[in-house]
């Protein structure tokens, strides 16, 4: 029953898809963002669902859709050339084997990032795909939320319906994706229009929210809490009574405290402490690591290259107080130690340049999301939601590249769909401006033509 489900819901998904051929490029999302393989028993275990997906929104896309009006936006480009790159050190990567396992995903990832802003030619195909991405990625946060009410959590424990802990199952991945997409939440009850906001899509939103702040507390993950503090910060810009915005805020984290389990509190504590944490000690360890490699291999190692690392670090435990304290310094060694940096993670697979393409669509992504926010700042009537969603996919992003500083997700496809998001909106905007700016060349008069500013009976066209 629990496998019929799934498939139940994808065949009347991709059955729809036939009328309306963009909701191949919907299921593609979810297939992508749930993974529902990985929760079947048998049925869709046994089928390359994510392969079919992705072949009927292509050619969904080449033979149904109206290409007219398409737009390629330099960060494409940027992406492609990224992708070239990747292919170019997977095969000279130095675990050969282990390189093209990774690259059987990131390509994929880095393709339909490219290939996405193609089909985002309405307002409403915008919107449809953050929605689908919202509701694929709350069906792994719902389930965080509940069970961390009911029992905590802890680091490492939340059970996120698979064991899997990989892509966005992995507890601070999730994390910080859950708080990224909070502003995109948020945008909803005050400008969607698949649903119609009314009371029951704006408590369904204002839930969601709820349960993505739940999540870093029942993963336990220090990223998390980073990106709720960022999260705080940002939300100050859009705010328009400041000071009670953040009494409240205030008010909120203090009452919240003693309601916190102590698995959240007890971890927390160590980013004070973190000479002593040995998972800060060899995060720091792995980075000087990196760096010293990407010296004397300025193009990368490939994927994995980690698994060649060999680190010596010492850890301190300082004990009592005052001149009672003792320290306590204790070397550990150890070796194959992932990068837990998205930054370093291009680094040191990518080398510089794949760490400046990587860093330019980030960047760029963002410098793009505030010149539309200015741009569309006092919009009104139809142009309304522009400038709220241009600062949500904004912050969205800023978040992700703080918590990509403590996450190994240069590639996480969630990211790169997010992007793909920012292009459609960017070219989407940038064709209206265009239409919306053509006039014609040669208007007809009723006394007679227009020609080389004069009329047919002689007079100067500013006179008529």
């Amino acid at each position: 029953m629990h496998d019929l489900a799934f498939v139940g819901f994808l065949v009347a998904l991709i059955a729809a898809g036939f009328r309306k051929p963009f909701l191949f490029i919907l299921v593609y999302v979810y297939i992508d963002v749930v993974s529902p393989q990985r929760l079947s028993y048998f049925l869709l275990n046994a089928v390359p669902i994510s392969l079919i997906a992705v072949v009927l929104a292509v050619a969904g896309w080449a033979i149904a859709d109206d290409k007219r009006d398409v737009r390629v936006a330099p960060r494409q480009f940027l992406i492609l050339l990224l992708l070239i790159y990747c292919w170019l050190t997977t095969l000279g990567a130095d675990f050969p084997k282990e390189a093209l396992d990774k690259w059987d995903w990131v390509w994929k990832a880095l393709a339909f990032a490219i290939f996405l802003p193609l089909t985002l030619r309405t307002k409403l195909r915008i919107e449809a795909l953050l929605a689908f991405m919202i509701v694929a990625a709350s069906t792994i946060i719902i389930v965080g939320g509940i069970k961390t009410l009911a029992s905590g959590g802890g680091y490492g424990e939340l059970n996120l319906m698979v064991t899997n802990n990989s892509g966005l199952y992995e507890g601070s991945t999730i994390s910080a994706v859950a708080i990224a997409i909070i502003p995109i939440i948020l945008w909803f009850p005050r400008f969607g229009t698949i649903f119609a906001p009314d009371w029951r899509v704006k408590t369904f939103c204002y839930a969601l929210a709820f349960a993505c702040l739940l999540i870093p507390i029942g993963t336990s993950t220090r990223t998390g809490l980073l990106c709720i503090a960022l999260l705080a910060l940002l939300t100050l810009r859009d705010v328009k009574r400041r000071l009670l915005y953040v009494t409240a805020l205030g008010v909120i984290g203090l009452a919240a405290v003693p309601l916190l389990p102590n698995t959240f509190t007890d971890r927390m504590s160590t980013i004070k402490t973190y000479q002593a944490d040995e998972s800060a000690s060899t995060r720091l360890a792995v980075w000087k690591w990196t760096i010293d490699f990407a010296k004397q291999n300025p193009f990368g190692g490939g994927f994995e290259a980690y698994r060649q690392n060999h680190i010596r670090y010492d850890t301190v435990k300082i004990e009592g107080q005052g001149p009672q304290q003792t320290v306590d310094k204790t070397l550990e060694v150890d070796s194959a130690r992932a990068y837990h940096s998205a930054y370093f993670e291009m680094l040191g697979e990518q080398g510089y340049p794949g760490l400046a393409l990587w860093l330019a669509i980030n960047l760029i992504g963002i410098f793009r999301m505030e010149v539309l926010r200015r741009r569309y700042g006092r919009a009104e009537g139809d142009e309304a939601w522009i400038a709220p969603l241009a600062s949500a996919l904004q912050h969205g992003h800023i978040i992700y590249l703080l918590g990509a500083a403590f996450i190994a997700i240069a590639f996480q496809p969630f990211v790169y769909m997010l992007i793909g998001a920012q292009i459609g909106l960017d070219t989407y905007l940038a064709r209206k401006r265009r239409e919306s700016a053509w006039r014609p060349i040669t208007p007809r008069l009723k006394s007679g033509r227009l020609k080389s500013g004069r009329l047919k009976s002689g007079k100067p066209a500013a006179a008529a």
